[in-house]
């Protein structure tokens, strides 16, 4: 089966659509948007396996656009995502399909006036919302989804990581059953597949691994420091490897630690701001949108960036924090290399990460990196709970599966 196809070739997207796609410079599918769209477009219940960056958002959005009644009461359709961050981003990719339209959709997610978001909410076609906020305006009576016939799980995976089955499940029993159901999540083994299963109905299953055509190489960078060092080695990192390069996202483990390493960097005169989840939106949002014009070239964040960020300019990451795990891991690295680029990613790593950043490395085929920085891997002689006396983290739940993360797809569409 190919792998691209033109938009104006497939049936059911209408010239209007075509025409904002172009405006944009977007004439061709991704392979995931490929397999959907007829399906899709017909009507047809959506099971895709379909990594991020993958172009999976016009997957759905084009069926839904196709299939809006403008004259229908509202809201009709109703996308489901994990964060705030990823919320914006797919309305932002909606209002690409929507120029000219009389259609229109609307942002639902906490950090901002309840009663404000609500009244926007009740008048719009499409609600992109996270599953707390979409909860308390049901909850609150201040949303109706009696009418909704389109509902979406965007990076479903994610979703239930993040602990949001039971909101999810709430809002589902909220929308009428004889409705189009798509899925979309990285994996659909296990609890999410089982959801998947049980939300939809005669769905049609899709996988794309990867965006054939758009690979693109991640580099690993291991680096062993000590505690007295590492700040230095940072600074090092960002004034001499990657000052002419594009945007930087550094990662802290904790909101704390964000802060910190922000003004300990801004003291330095190295421009960055921090982003995580105790600032107010509305300052979340202006950081963000100055990193995603190159205002901002670096960017310090904690792990909810990684849930939310799909920039094609980001060329560097950097784990100034070891990750808890290897999901983390891929999750905070596969924010660079996208859009036909190559990513950078290099991970400062303390003694007492040796115990997790081992494991990490060789379960993604990165040994011969990680050894080469002078880094052991360690097998585990017992499952931690927690924190041991000696800083080693806990090191139960590691399975045979395996990430393959060093190829990324290019843009999200």
């Amino acid at each position: 089966m190919t792998t691209t196809r033109k938009f104006a070739d497939i049936a059911g997207i209408s010239a209007h659509t075509i025409e904002a796609l172009s405006k944009k410079g977007i004439l061709e599918t991704f392979p995931i948007q490929a397999l959907v769209l007829d399906d899709a477009l017909d009507g047809r219940d959506i099971l895709a396996k379909a990594p991020t960056g993958s172009g999976k958002t016009f997957a759905f959005a084009i069926p839904i656009i196709e299939r809006i009644d403008s004259s229908a009461p509202r809201p009709s359709s109703v996308v489901l995502v994990p964060t705030r961050e990823l919320c914006v981003q797919v309305v932002e990719e909606f209002e690409i399909l929507l120029e000219g339209s009389d259609v229109e959709v609307a942002p639902v997610y906490g950090g901002t006036n309840l009663e404000t978001q609500a009244k926007r909410a009740s008048t719009a076609h499409v609600l992109v919302a996270t599953p707390g906020r979409m909860l308390d305006l049901l909850n609150r009576g201040l949303i109706d989804l009696g009418n909704v016939h389109t509902f979406v799980l965007d990076e479903a995976d994610r979703m239930l990581d993040m602990g949001f089955q039971p909101q999810t499940d709430r809002i589902e029993a909220a929308i009428p059953k004889d409705r189009h159901t798509m899925f979309f999540s990285a994996t659909l083994d296990g609890r999410a597949g089982r959801i998947a299963k049980r939300y939809t109905r005669d769905a049609m299953l899709f996988q794309v691994e990867r965006a054939e055509g758009t690979e693109t190489d991640i580099q690993h960078t291991f680096i062993k420091v000590g505690r007295g060092t590492k700040f230095a080695q940072l600074t090092e990192l960002l004034e001499q490897d990657i000052a002419e390069t594009g945007l930087t996202l550094i990662f802290t483990r904790t909101k704390r630690g964000a802060d910190s390493l922000n003004r300990d960097l801004n003291a330095r005169g190295i421009a960055t701001e921090a982003m995580h989840g105790d600032m107010p939106q509305n300052v979340r949002e202006k950081t963000l949108a100055k990193f995603e014009r190159g205002e901002l070239k670096m960017l310090v964040a904690t792990d909810v960036a990684a849930r939310g960020l799909d920039l094609d300019d980001i060329t560097h990451v950097v784990h100034f924090d070891a990750p808890d795990d290897r999901a983390d891991y891929v999750h905070r690295s596969g924010r660079t290399g996208r859009a036909g680029r190559t990513g950078r990613a290099t991970c400062l790593i303390l003694d007492e990460d040796e115990y997790v950043m081992g494991r990490v490395a060789e379960d993604l085929g990165l040994e011969e990196q990680y050894l080469a920085a002078g880094l052991r891997i360690i097998p585990p002689r017992m499952a931690y709970s927690g924190k041991g006396t000696n800083g080693t983290r806990r090191l139960a739940g590691w399975g045979s599966k395996t990430i393959h993360t060093h190829k990324r797809p290019g843009p999200r569409r």
